[in-house]
């Protein structure tokens, strides 16, 4: 490793004498020091000069560049550069990988001494890298940008498309919530306000959302705020970051003055003992190698160079704090309140410009008959009500931003200009918002009234992932027929408090359009039972920005009362789920609570009291980029369904919907939107059915007469039974009845045959036969021998006939011969 340096300045100082100290520091621990006279330096530059036999225009030249701090007077410009080689020992502590992963963590620290005094008068800080880093704002930040506009517009369309308020709210709810978007993007960046010495790594990832958090940086923005701060721009070093132009004795580990003279000593002492040249040159090749370099002259100079802080950032290589990442978007903390205030008033009338402009734009259209006329009917006669909603949305979701940067300034002690601001913005957003909200609350419950009774928590052990031991807590007013069989451990007394509303008929919060119309902008996302989630919500980001601004410069207070806080919340949004959207509760209450968790946990080991090695915070910030890295790439994807969500809510009155490939999904999505909206509990699932087995059994029997049913001993046990039966048996025909024919199964013209006869059946079965031959013989005929076989029946035609021997029913010849 070389460190490269190239010092240029002016100095107020008549004449004095210089002790130089130089020191270069990589993951917190110190690589390199070097501390040496100046005049010494520039004596032994000439004693080089000479035993390299340099011209003397040369050694004019390269003198004059060193003497100008042997000694530092106030009439001769200061220049001076060099190069420190960094033995490999000194860094063969330092793991291969951290030399190449992204934003290398070092710095290098120059120290100026008075001779006359021993104090320090003047110290420098660099920053080392390695050309690696996770900062790419213009980048990731137009990614992020341009997502955001999408979901904006996404969710803005749903909200003006149709005419029927309820139905237009339900499609709304399930679009993606711009409130969700920025709640993430808030929380990633906002981390950094805790007072903790950051790695370099999380200061760069966090600098691609620093547009989120209103810290965008403007030339012009900046020398106005400068204008109005004045001089008083307070002390960086209350928030945790180390101030440029303040005295900073305790930067790179702090130093001994008894030991920056002694050395000095030493190294006078040894240089008047030495014998000739060569020696010299082995002794002092430190200093050296600092002034073998020529300076860079003003044409091409170091493709490096970086520029001088500006008043109110921290020293380079420090990200500490919110300073510290402001400090990589050239923000100083005193200005960052004011910056975030004014591009915060910007957005609003960039929204309030582009809604009333799209109001006049499809006026426009319509007048040119591009579109038709009952297209956005609804928003075009209400656009300003719209314009109201859309500007109070927006004051909604920057209310955790401003409390932050207010509170923040209140613990900065800035100008006193701007801590007036901040006092009438914050009264503004806390007072205001939690008055509207309250005044939406009583909109919907001032005709009803809220009860008490008693109630009881009961205790159930259980087993969690079905190993570990688990309770779960259940009031007695939710119990059910399922939840009454359990066996509880213990109980505790309780009360339960529910709104009791005069109209029981009343329709829902949710159909009701004049609720929905004037605090839709508050309500419209969350269940039917979880309407009034908004003033929870407002509450908790309330008391999060007060601890995260309000607590600046005590970083263990931050970090255990925010933890506590985010584990509180996030139990509590899993319980109640307030999102009638799928997605927005897999996002805001799953993933966001996860990550809030996890990165405050994470996050408490960077305190200076734990003293952890800095390579082990390094790998701690990659760990906490990948889970909100992860989470920016889900919520990416979450836009991007949306948006498919969206177009089919707008196409939800269209038959010919392209591509048809999606219809079955539509379909379902629709469905989806329907069910969510009762916000009842499903049905209960269907018991499960036992594997069947082969069985038999009987459906249905019939009874056939018998010949045994004309005995009298039956007869007179049956009675009416067998009357109706004989009835049924002695019929002459049921051919050509229509109950015979809706009621037989044979095919047509087939005669169903009794299975059995009786001699009474068979008697009657002659008679009519007989009827039938006399009505057929010619009367003039004379008698004929009968056939050998006679159909067994009424006459039929000869079709009856044919189909009737088909099927066998014949009687026997000796019937026909004893007739």
């Amino acid at each position: 490793m070389t460190v490269l340096f190239h010092m240029q300045g002016n100095t107020g100082v008549r004449n004095e004498s210089l002790m130089m100290y130089i020191g270069v520091y990589a993951y917190g621990e110190s690589r390199f020091e070097l501390t040496f006279n100046p005049c010494d330096a520039n004596i032994q530059r000439y004693d080089i000069s000479f035993a390299w036999k340099q011209s003397s225009e040369s050694l004019i030249k390269h003198g004059a560049d060193i003497a100008s701090l042997c000694p530092m007077n106030a009439s001769i410009p200061i220049e001076a550069n060099g190069i420190i080689p960094v033995a490999q020992s000194d860094v063969a502590t330092i793991p291969p990988i951290a030399l190449t992963i992204p934003d290398f963590e070092g710095y290098a620290i120059l120290r100026i001494f008075a001779n006359s005094t021993e104090s320090e008068i003047g110290c420098y800080s660099a920053v080392i890298t390695n050309g690696a880093s996770f900062s790419h704002p213009n980048a990731v930040g137009t990614i992020l940008g341009l997502f955001t506009v999408i979901a904006l517009g996404a969710s803005f369309v749903t909200a003006i498309y149709g005419d029927h308020v309820p139905t237009v709210r339900k499609h709304y709810a399930h679009s993606l919530s711009i409130l969700v978007v920025f709640a993430v993007f808030h929380h990633i960046f906002f981390t950094s306000a805790l007072s903790m010495n950051w790695p370099s790594v999380l200061a760069a990832f966090w600098s691609n959302y620093a547009w989120t958090g209103g810290m965008i940086y403007s030339e012009l923005m900046q020398n106005s705020i400068n204008q109005l701060i004045g001089s008083n721009r307070g002390n960086t070093s209350i928030v945790g970051a180390a101030s440029s132009g303040s005295t900073s004795n305790n930067i790179g580990g702090g130093y001994s003055i008894q030991q920056i003279y002694k050395r000095a000593s030493i190294n006078i002492h040894s240089r008047q003992a030495m014998p000739n040249a060569r020696d010299m040159l082995r002794s002092y090749r430190p200093r050296i190698e600092l002034a073998k370099r020529a300076l860079a002259n003003s044409t091409d100079g170091y493709p490096w160079y970086g520029v001088p802080v500006k008043p109110g950032l921290p020293l380079p290589g420090n990200y500490s704090g919110f300073a510290g990442t402001l400090s990589e978007e050239n923000i100083p903390a005193s200005n960052a309140f004011m910056t975030g205030l004014l591009w915060f008033l910007i957005l609003i009338v960039l929204i309030v410009a582009v809604v009333v402009s799209l109001k006049w734009v499809v006026e426009g259209l319509v007048n040119l008959k591009v579109v038709r006329k009952d297209r956005l009917t609804y928003f075009r006669e209400r656009w300003i009500r719209y314009t109201a909603s859309a500007a109070l949305r927006t004051l909604l979701i920057g209310f955790f931003m401003m409390i932050f940067l207010t509170t923040f300034q209140f613990s900065y002690k800035g100008s006193a200009d701007v801590t007036a601001i901040a006092t009438i913005v914050f009264v503004i957003f806390s007072v205001g918002m939690f008055a509207v909200a309250g005044y939406a609350c009583f909109y919907r419950l001032r005709w009803g009234r809220y009860a008490s009774e008693p109630d009881r928590l009961h205790l159930e052990r259980k087993k969690a992932w079905l190993r570990i031991p688990w309770y779960e807590i259940e009031r007695e007013s939710q119990k059910n027929e399922k939840t009454a069989q359990k066996v509880f451990v213990g109980s505790l007394p309780w009360w339960r408090i529910y709104y009791v509303d005069a109209d029981p008929q009343r329709i829902s919060v949710h159909e009701d359009e004049g609720f929905t119309v004037r605090f839709g902008w508050l309500a419209a996302r969350f269940r039917r039972t979880r309407w009034w989630f908004f003033a929870v919500w407002l509450s908790y980001e309330f008391v999060r920005a007060c601890f995260y601004g309000g607590a600046a410069g005590h970083p263990m207070t931050q970090v255990f009362g925010l933890l506590v806080i985010e584990i509180i919340a996030f139990i509590g949004m899993i319980a109640m789920k307030p999102f009638e959207g799928a997605r927005l509760n897999a996002l805001m209450v799953y993933l966001l609570g996860f990550s809030k968790v996890a990165t405050l946990a994470l996050s408490a080991a960077f305190d200076s009291t734990f003293n952890l090695s800095r390579i082990i915070t390094v790998v701690i910030g990659v760990v906490i980029i990948v889970i909100q890295g992860v989470l920016t790439i889900i919520l990416l994807i979450a836009v991007a369904i949306g948006t498919i969500s969206s177009y089919f809510s707008l196409t939800r009155n269209r038959e010919d919907f392209k591509p048809k490939s999606w219809a079955p999904t539509r379909q379902k999505y629709f469905d989806h939107i329907e069910t969510t909206a009762t916000d009842l509990p499903p049905p209960p699932p269907a018991q499960p059915q036992a594997p069947q087995e082969p069985y038999f059994s009987v459906s249905t029997v019939r009874r056939c007469p018998k010949i045994e049913d004309e005995d009298e001993d039956v007869i007179a046990e049956k009675g009416d039974d067998l009357t109706a039966s004989r009835f049924s048996l002695t019929r002459k025909s049921r051919a050509n009845s229509m109950h015979s024919q809706m009621s037989s199964s044979v095919p047509f013209g087939a005669r169903v045959h009794r299975a059995s006869w009786s001699s009474k059946d068979l008697n009657s079965w002659h008679e009519n036969n007989q009827k039938d031959l006399d009505k057929r013989r010619p009367r003039t005929a004379t008698p004929t021998l009968r056939q050998p076989f006679v159909q067994a029946g009424p006459s039929r035609s000869r079709d009856d006939m044919r189909d009737s021997t088909a099927s066998g029913s014949l009687l026997p010849i000796e019937n026909s011969i004893k007739e």
